[in-house]
């Protein structure tokens, strides 16, 4: 998963929460993100185009404190 904003990323199923840790450092958990959406966000080349378009406005989101999802590709 190249790119240049966003340095890892994890959908958790069960939970309806897609969490993404930004190359800055801060990590966010976007919840109730639906099983296509995530799908889309984590198969798409560009990540930071994607997320604009799918993510950013349209589903809340908490900032964690640290990475606490099981580690992904």
């Amino acid at each position: 998963m190249p790119s240049t904003v966003i340095r890892r990323v994890v959908y958790l199923p069960e939970l309806s929460v897609l969490d993404i840790e930004f190359v800055t450092g801060r990590i966010y958990r976007y919840l109730a993100v639906p099983e296509g959406v995530a799908a889309e966000f984590t198969r798409v080349r560009s990540k930071g185009g994607c997320f604009n378009r799918a993510l950013r406005g349209r589903f809340e989101f908490v900032e964690l404190d640290e990475w606490s999802a099981p580690a992904g590709p």
